[in-house]
């Protein structure tokens, strides 16, 4: 099932044999997910969406895409859906699971038409853990359609420095990287670092035409 050789020479492959799908989800949720990727309509996934203020700043002003904001805190998505259920958008499934699991099992590949990482943990003692660090980035860039970009946001210069090192040598994909305006406000932690003080950048991560992953053909079928 898994044959293609990848754009890349990661040493570890990310594995679903242990993974379990979220079991909280409601079926309107999963039909919903499935009719939006069949769909030809823009869609975006944000991973560890916190309180959603950016998910919902996002869909407010994209009324003609859909995002699937995915966080796994129960605090803050308690808070997340506190705000959601006042701001109804339609254009928006916001859920409380993993994203790694919720990605694996219900993210089709060559769907995503952009993914956001705002501001994410940086495992300081376990680097690891760190997004591009893990083999399931390879998982992530086999579920966005060619020319879809990845939005990686921090206010640590090591994690992005990091993250560009592991771009070149050995996801070899192309990306830019910018300083975020100080009046930017699209997370708390993003109002919060700036209002510090703090050296806030991002990276746009692309995926170009022809890229190829292990996963480009993997579906965990029967949880949609």
């Amino acid at each position: 099932m898994i044959t293609k050789q990848p754009s890349h020479q990661f040493e570890r492959i990310f594995s679903t044999a242990h993974l379990h799908a979220p079991k909280n989800l409601d079926t309107d949720s999963i039909s919903q997910l499935s009719k939006w990727q069949q769909s030809k309509l823009p869609l975006y996934l944000e991973i560890g969406a916190g309180k959603g203020k950016h998910a919902l700043l996002f869909a407010k002003e994209n009324p003609e895409s859909r995002l699937i904001a995915v966080e796994r805190t129960s605090e803050k998505f308690t808070a997340f859906d506190k705000q959601a259920s006042v701001d109804i958008l339609e254009n928006l499934i916001y859920i409380h699971a993993d994203a790694i699991a919720f990605t694996a099992h219900f993210i089709a590949p060559n769907t995503l038409d952009g993914a956001f990482i705002l501001y994410p943990n940086p495992e300081p003692s376990n680097k690891n853990q760190r997004w591009l660090n893990m083999p399931f980035f390879e998982f992530l860039l086999s579920r966005l359609k060619p020319n879809a970009q990845i939005v990686l946001a921090s206010n640590i210069t090591a994690y992005i420095d990091e993250a560009c090192a592991r771009l070149d040598e050995v996801w070899q994909l192309p990306y830019q990287k910018r300083v975020i305006d100080k009046q930017s406000a699209r997370t708390h932690f993003e109002i919060k670092y700036l209002a510090r003080g703090e050296h806030c950048q991002e990276l746009l991560i692309k995926k170009p035409e022809g890229y190829r992953t292990r996963f480009d053909d993997f579906f965990a079928k029967g949880d949609m």
